[in-house]
């Protein structure tokens, strides 16, 4: 059995952000961190003081987290990045609602010098001798100290409180990694128990001393369980202080999961009656997990769930049957064409995430090129005559201010520059579109052209299908293409607003013409004859995109580890080997390309050169890596940490700094093969769209989703007291006294499965507090 956690965390936007430039605006960015953990940065928004990122993290982390912060900074071009504001999350807080934080929330100051970070190993003794009872505090080492110095270190002293007692360690100079390993005793005085409490300071020549963070640990704990290993620092306590919004505002959606995930034998029969439900009828089942899940779930937690089943069914070979089962339910109860699949309901979120786990790889091949070439060519579009800046257009031209005719007629060239090959490549890509894709949308056209027969709804087939792939695939990774990989940055503000009009023109395309010309875009009219055209190239490429063989099965690959041959990344980074004495020059490093599997990391010149696996003789050496900004350096960490999941030899300390001149530059130690002095943070990792397949985790998280809907279930099909069981009756009101019966049946087996599921729950978790109470104190 395992334990998971994980955070779900979304950056959305900010509000009236201080203005830190001299331009009387920000460019402000924010980075996310767990205790003391850089995981993720959002791209800067340029200047802007009320940002919008719309940016989502899912943070795998281990149980043992204690805070989540925020940090917004300006960020700008000469010097240091401009500190902005700060929101800190306890676990507590985060924890306290099932639903998670959903709200905004003011910055408050940040002060340098009370920012704390890493942590103190202790081991604490409570010894009685003829003289009275003593405490013997074992100072041994701290790690990832706060840097306080000028120099990017500190200069750290430990100072320990019992009572009105206090004694000092010495001082460890120029190190973030201190090795004291110093015995401290206090005896203890007349009058109640005292807590203990030890402090970290960074000794300074000049000047008071910087406060590095402390740790406390009431009389109780004292006595029936001294303190012994690595304890997290915590900041002086106090009143955390309100900047009443002067700072601005951020509107955070965070919710933390936490699971016990059982062996997989337990989750077999769930993942059984799963399977068994996309089989059967979908228009008339009413009790099986899916229908029930698609009656219960709404909101937030539809996309989370429409998520982790189509990686289940993916991982079982099923996804086709299952989207098919979903959109005959969908298409069965819709009686409007026209609202068909348009409402975010359980089909069309797993479409749209089956797109996404299928399909990314596709979608960079296509729209990538294009993009690019928007974000470095930096084009002024615009045809909306409400929109245009005529003396913007004047200083780029120099040849005085041109007319809204001249600034459409410009724009418009532009934009069909841009569009042209786009469609150029979305109507010639039918051979690259993953057969899964193309199969999935043979049924769903099939399905719609049985419900919808008449000639009136001839378009409805075609709508169905492009508006999955033009509006909730293409369209949204042009208008925003760092949400889906294609770009490491936002656009700036002007590069924005060409991605906005390529978009709403994909758009138009996908709807197949409907409503052109109506509504209040009257100003895209000049677009409409490229959009005519290229409309009637869709529907060809509609036509030839379902022309597929069925008999494949729709479920794509499945990813159930990291295979060996599978590249998990790759890219370009920095190397650079270790060298003896002396520090490296700026030609030190080298470009080269790099490549992550599931058994080795390896790199060579360039993409298409041979491979380089080793050096010399195969004698092992330490080489540095580096990458270009922390969001690249955070997707390497966690595909790295994803990939060696399955290594029993991972380290679990290592060295973050350098050894140079006779001793390392972290903790100062003179031996190259000294044990590490910082933790290995391998279990935060960044959820992916790539991640492997984790059946036993997804059916927990459905099995979670469904204990919410057992009462409903029971209520309806087994202890309803108006709920006539007689098969003349049922004939009476007109059911079907087969399928009444069988959804009884099915109801009756799901609460069984549900109910054997939550025995098995009880029994682990009365293990682990036997284990728990059995675990001797330490002396």
């Amino acid at each position: 059995m395992a334990k998971s956690s994980s955070l779900n965390v979304r950056v959305v936007e900010g509000r009236a952000l201080p203005a830190k430039d001299v331009s009387g605006s920000s460019d402000p960015y924010c980075i996310v961190k767990v205790d003391d953990e850089v995981v993720a940065r959002t791209a800067t928004i340029w200047r802007s003081l009320s940002p919008f990122w719309g940016e989502e993290y899912t943070v795998h982390l281990p149980l043992d987290f204690h805070q989540l912060a925020f940090y917004v900074l300006d960020e700008d071009t000469v010097g240091h990045d401009d500190i902005i504001g700060k929101i800190l999350l306890s676990r507590e807080a985060i924890a306290a609602d099932p639903r998670g934080i959903d709200s905004w929330i003011n910055l408050s100051h940040v002060d340098p010098d009370a920012e704390v970070q890493g942590e103190i190993c202790l081991a604490v003794q409570m010894l009685e001798d003829v003289r009275g009872r003593c405490l013997r505090c074992h100072v041994l080492q701290a790690r990832d100290l706060a840097p306080r110095d000028i120099s990017g270190t500190s200069d750290p002293f430990a100072r320990v409180f019992w009572g009105s007692q206090s004694l000092e360690t010495s001082t460890i100079k120029k190190t973030r990694f201190p090795h004291w390993d110093e015995v401290l005793e206090l005896r203890e005085m007349p009058g109640s128990p005292s807590p203990l409490r030890v402090e970290l300071w960074d000794w300074d020549m000049v000047g008071k001393n910087d406060f590095l963070g402390m740790v406390e640990f009431p009389p109780q704990v004292l006595q029936q369980n001294p303190p012994n290993g690595w304890f997290h620092l915590l900041p002086f306590p106090r009143a955390e202080e309100d900047s009443g919004g002067s700072l601005g505002a951020l509107r955070l959606k965070v919710r933390l999961t936490e699971d016990r995930v059982l062996p997989s034998q337990y989750y077999q029969p769930l993942r059984e009656l799963l399977m068994e439900s996309v089989l059967r009828p979908a228009e008339e089942d009413a009790a099986s997990p899916l229908a029930v899940l698609e009656e219960l779930t709404s909101g937030d937690c539809r996309q989370e769930l429409a998520t982790k089943l189509v990686k289940l069914f993916l991982g079982q070979g099923l996804a086709g049957p299952f989207l098919d089962y979903l959109t005959r339910r969908e298409v069965a109860r819709t009686t409007d064409p026209n609202t068909l699949f348009r409402s975010n309901s359980l089909a069309s979120k797993s479409m749209e995430q089956f797109l996404k786990l299928v399909g990314m790889p596709y979608l960079h091949e296509v729209l990538r090129p294009v993009i690019n070439r928007v974000f470095e060519e930096r084009k002024y579009m615009e045809l909306d005559p409400c929109k245009m800046d005529l003396g913007r257009t004047r200083r780029i031209s120099f040849k005085g201010a041109p007319s809204e005719e001249h600034v459409r007629e410009v724009s418009l060239g532009l934009l069909t520059g841009y569009l042209g090959p786009i469609m150029d490549a979305i109507v010639g890509s039918v051979g690259r579109c993953p057969p899964a894709i193309r199969l999935a949308f043979k049924q769903l056209r099939h399905c719609v052209e049985e419900r919808f027969p008449q000639a009136e709804h001839e378009d409805v087939k075609n709508l169905a299908i492009s508006g999955f792939l033009f509006l909730r695939f293409f369209a949204p990774a042009i208008l925003t293409p760092k949400l889906f990989d294609l770009r490491d940055q936002h656009a700036d503000p002007q590069t924005s607003r060409s991605l906005l009009l390529l978009a709403k023109a994909v758009q138009s395309i996908g709807n197949l013409g409907q409503q052109l010309g109506q509504g209040k875009e009257l100003w895209m009219a000049p677009l409409h004859p490229f959009l005519l055209q290229s409309i009637s190239r869709v529907r060809d490429f509609l036509d030839q995109l379902v022309d597929v063989d069925g008999k494949e099965e729709p479920g794509g690959p499945a990813r159930a580890l990291v295979p060996p041959s599978v590249t998990v990344r790759e890219g370009y980074l920095l190397k650079r080997k270790e060298e003896p004495s002396g520090l490296a020059t700026r030609f030190a490093f080298k470009k080269r390309y790099f490549r992550l599997s599931g058994e080795m990391l390896s790199y060579s010149r360039n993409p298409e050169w041979q491979v380089v696996t080793q050096d010399g003789a195969g004698a092992l050496h330490t080489t540095y890596l580096q990458c270009k900004n922390v969001n690249e350096l955070n997707q390497w960490l966690s595909a790295l940490r994803k990939a060696s999941a399955p290594n029993p030899d991972k380290l679990a300390a290592c060295h973050p700094g350098a050894f140079r001149s006779a001793h390392w530059t972290c903790c100062l130690q003179a031996e190259r093969s000294a044990a590490g002095c910082s933790r290995t943070h391998s279990g935060v990792t960044l959820g992916d769209w790539s991640d492997p397949l984790d059946p036993d985790a997804e059916t927990q998280m459905v099995y979670r989703q469904l204990l919410l809907g057992r009462d409903r279930l029971r209520m309806k099909f087994l202890e309803d007291s108006n709920l006539v069981t007689t098969p003349e009756a049922d004939t009476e009101k007109g059911a079907c006294p087969d399928a009444l019966a069988h959804q009884r049946e099915a109801a009756a087996r799901l609460l069984e499965v549900l109910a054997d599921l939550d025995q098995a729950h009880e029994e682990f978790q009365h293990q682990e507090q036997r284990k728990v109470a059995l675990r001797p104190l330490r002396p």
